[in-house]
């Protein structure tokens, strides 16, 4: 039952996908605006107050005889200071585009040494620098750690979520502003998400279309290079303006995509089948697509059209093989291997074995 449910999903997945290619969207969802960016920061810092869920390790013992001599307090040299209510811990946060000194950033903290528990712990003043070494956050304040952590006398241990890893909402203030190339120049450049020639090209027209002839040119697959004004607040109001135009979006690439690791499976609805026959198990599948001819009565003026048939039959005792003539989609596949009860396991080794075949119309990603 729980593996006919696994399948039934890849079916739900694959029926919410054939509308996509037919809706409209912004073109701030698709695609980024060059230099308009976030910056990764990090830093080194130490955690006091834990209630002994501390660490006894040499860099932290080191770390904290630093802070001490930085306050103008000197431990004596070649003792050891017993401190586990310390922890040594790594700083991490994402500054924002446009970010100014002054607003505040949130910050993960998450311990690199052997402390237990971070919870109920104070980050003391920690320096998060940027890639060019340059201090433009500092960050301070006491931790929220939603996991939990409790060891027994004897050993048993038991630890819900991560206690070594908590959150600071707006525990860092911004200290330095990082220029942006925004203003810069006589044009402004969209990068798309998903680089396709298609969607450029319809991207670039939908601009001109608003805006005027030669306003956008397609440079490549993934950017769009847009005139621009060249005063900031216009510039502002003008790209506010752009980015809420919508557009159609070329369909993508037949994919379907396996996650190994959980029995989920994705098929994109352009992923057809080329003639193949696979023999998997004990099931037997046999599809095929009959066409036949609707002829209209006499004198009603109607019109000779071709109708598709398909013909699925199931057999999951004794044959062992699947034939697929021309045009079977996919979708059909997904059904008859959820009609007879498969595991999902079954469906991913068809589709691999499709795959090495050149049967499939499509790229087969595995994750």
């Amino acid at each position: 039952m729980r593996s006919a449910n696994i399948v039934t999903v890849c079916l739900l997945l694959l029926a919410s996908c054939l509308p996509l290619a037919a809706q409209s969207a912004r073109i701030k969802d698709v695609a980024d605006i060059e230099g308009v960016r976030s910056n990764q920061l990090v830093g080194y810092g130490l955690v006091v107050g834990l209630p002994g869920t501390g660490e006894q390790s040499p860099f932290t013992e080191q770390s904290f005889r630093t802070m001490l001599a930085n306050f103008g307090i000197n431990l004596p040299a070649g003792g050891r200071t017993q401190i586990k209510n310390v922890a040594a811990v790594a700083v991490h946060a994402e500054l924002p585009p446009f970010a100014k000194p002054g607003q505040s950033i949130d910050i993960t903290v998450s311990s690199v040494g052997s402390a237990k528990s971070l919870r109920g712990g104070t980050l003391l003043q920690t320096f998060l620098t940027g890639l060019d070494g340059n201090v433009y956050a500092v960050a301070q304040g006491s931790l929220i750690v939603s996991g939990l952590g409790a060891e027994g006398l004897d050993g048993s241990r038991i630890v819900v979520n991560t206690p070594t890893v908590g959150r600071i909402p707006n525990g860092a203030v911004v200290e330095r502003e990082v220029e942006s190339p925004f203003g810069n120049g006589d044009f402004i450049t969209f990068n798309l998400k998903r680089p396709d020639f298609t969607t450029a090209k319809r991207l670039a027209e939908t601009i001109n279309g608003f805006m005027g002839p030669e306003t956008a040119f397609s440079l490549d697959a993934s950017s769009v290079r847009v005139r621009a004004p060249r005063d900031i607040s216009q510039r502002v109001s003008y790209l506010a303006t752009l980015e809420n135009l919508t557009f159609q979006p070329a369909d993508q690439a037949a994919k379907i995509i396996i996650n190994s690791r959980t029995g989920t499976i994705v098929i994109g609805k352009d992923v057809r089948l080329f003639p193949a026959a696979v023999t998997h198990g004990g099931l037997t599948v046999t599809i095929e697509e009959n066409r036949q001819v609707s002829q209209p009565n006499p004198f009603s003026d109607g019109e000779t059209v071709v109708v598709e048939d398909s013909i699925i039959n199931v057999n999951p005792q004794n044959s062992r093989m699947f034939k697929f003539d021309p045009g079977v989609t996919l979708d059909e596949l997904v059904r008859t291997v959820n009609a007879v009860g498969a595991a999902p396991g079954d469906l991913m080794a068809i589709l691999e074995a499709l795959k090495e075949a050149g049967a499939i119309h499509g790229e087969l990603v595995v994750i």
